[in-house]
């Protein structure tokens, strides 16, 4: 006899005995070394989205390349991610999660071995491409696999480690980057990555879960048609962000566009759609995305733009600047735990709507401090921001994820992934385009404007209280 299980629209899935006993997550200690490799996985893969930034001048005299040229180590790799996320989470459907997951992380792992020994910028560039598309492998499906790690009534604290381990990883990027610069050549920022990788391999062979995909044929012309709509729309972005001809931005933006409509029409006919725009009909799952990437954009905003302000503005040093905006990552670790073990009781409406207001009380702080405050000053505020932050992060990740069908769990956590790239993508060409046009105050108008993401994904994410969640667990 089969037992019903509910989705948010009001229809019911049918669960086998043996698909019930998969959610009930994997029994402890595999679920513990489960976790271990889908952290080992997503902190390589954030870590490297950032860590290049730093090295790009020492790379580019390196390989006498120039500094224009050798921005294609970082936008490689960011293109590869975006473009490839949706298309493996798409897969993973199909074909089973921990086969996406397992063969991202030995693409990222070789991949990151070509980095290592290329000679030349061209190189560098292809093996980021892949070190992309494995990143790409990992990112898709790591919620969707945290899912099947823990039974539904612990489910927060699973997502609360995903949300620690990308704000994290995110935030200490140039951290790490520049320690490893201070004793070594650029190289070992790639080849350190190996072996790491090779124990995350091991350890996903063993520990990882295994799931039933569906039979449905992978729609290829969907896969093609997201790489140009996100393609172009990351070029038409940073274009206009850095202040390219407005002609090529806006046939990209145009061109985006175009492909996007039949993108989305053939989207619609679909049963199992590649751009999941089925379950953005569930009206908590789309207010979730909705905060998403708003609420990273705005993060990105103060990331790029405090350490501007707070050695420009206010004389800091690079030392000093990094202790300062440690406090920001360094509460997110305290808070989303907690954040995540609340989220299996209170709804994320409540909760994201606190922490994000508590953030956008923080940034507006930070953009009215005086011309001469003390550490202490700036401290608390960035703890405050991170505070906020990490309460917002798991409640609205578990929402996300378990508004969702189970077997569109990885149609979830693709889309979980789009909005952060998403926002930080947004967030980042909004920085260039406001130190452009306001060179003098730039990074002030910047936390104005990450305050006021901050405060609109507040307000997005209190509008789920009203909403009823079924869950389809």
């Amino acid at each position: 006899m089969h037992a019903q299980s509910s989705r948010n629209d009001g229809s019911t899935l049918a669960a086998s005995p043996a698909q019930g006993a998969e959610h009930q997550g994997l029994p402890i200690p595999q679920r513990y070394w489960a976790m271990l490799v889908i952290a080992l996985g997503l902190t390589l893969a954030v870590l490297d989205s950032a860590i290049a930034n730093v090295a790009l001048p020492t790379i580019a005299r390196n390989l006498n390349a120039s500094a224009a040229s050798s921005i294609w180590v970082v936008n490689a790799y960011q293109l590869a991610i975006t473009i490839t996320l949706l298309p493996f989470s798409s897969l993973g459907d199909r074909i089973g999660y921990r086969r996406i997951y397992l063969s991202g992380l030995i693409v990222f792992t070789v991949a990151s071995l070509g980095c290592a020994v290329s000679t030349s910028l061209t190189t560098l560039a292809l093996a980021r491409v892949f070190q992309g598309f494995g990143a790409a492998g990992v990112m898709s499906v790591n919620t969707a696999l945290v899912r099947m790690i823990y039974p539904p009534a612990q489910l927060g604290r699973g997502v609360s480690i995903n949300a620690v381990v990308v704000a994290v990883s995110s935030a200490i990027g140039p951290t790490v980057a520049s320690g490893v610069l201070a004793v070594a050549s650029w190289p070992w920022l790639f080849a350190i990555n190996v072996p790491i990788g090779v124990a995350a391999i091991v350890c996903a062979i063993k520990a990882l879960p295994l799931n039933r995909g569906h039979e449905s044929p992978y729609d290829y012309l969907s896969a093609v048609m997201n790489a140009f709509v996100f393609g172009l729309l990351i070029f038409a972005v940073d274009g206009l962000g850095h202040g390219e001809l407005f002609g090529y931005v806006t046939l990209e933006a145009l061109g985006a566009l175009v492909i996007g409509y039949f993108f989305v029409r053939r989207q619609l006919r679909q049963s199992a759609p590649l751009l999941p725009i089925d379950l953005l009909r569930i009206p908590v799952f789309a207010l979730s995305i909705g905060t998403s990437v708003c609420s990273f954009c705005a993060q990105m905003l103060a990331f790029v733009s405090l350490p501007f302000m707070l050695q420009e503005t206010l004389g800091l040093s690079q030392v000093e600047t990094g202790i300062l905006m440690t406090p920001w990552p360094a509460i997110i670790i305290i808070a989303a735990p907690i954040a995540g073990v609340l989220s299996d009781k209170v709804s994320a409406g409540w909760l994201g709507g606190i922490g994000l207001a508590a953030m956008t009380a923080g940034l507006l702080l930070l953009a009215t401090l005086g011309p001469h405050p003390d550490a202490l000053q700036i401290a608390w505020r960035m703890a405050l921001c991170g505070a906020g932050f990490g309460i917002f992060q798991s409640p609205n990740n578990r929402t996300m994820l378990s508004s969702a069908p189970r077997e569109r769990s990885g149609g979830a956590s693709g889309m979980l992934g789009t909005a952060r790239l998403t926002g930080q993508t947004l967030g980042a060409a909004l920085v260039a385009l406001i130190f452009g046009v306001a060179p003098q105050n730039g990074p002030i108008v910047a936390l104005y404007v990450a305050a006021g993401f901050s405060a609109v994904a507040a307000l997005v994410s209190t509008m789920r209280i009203m909403q009823k969640v079924t869950q389809p667990d």
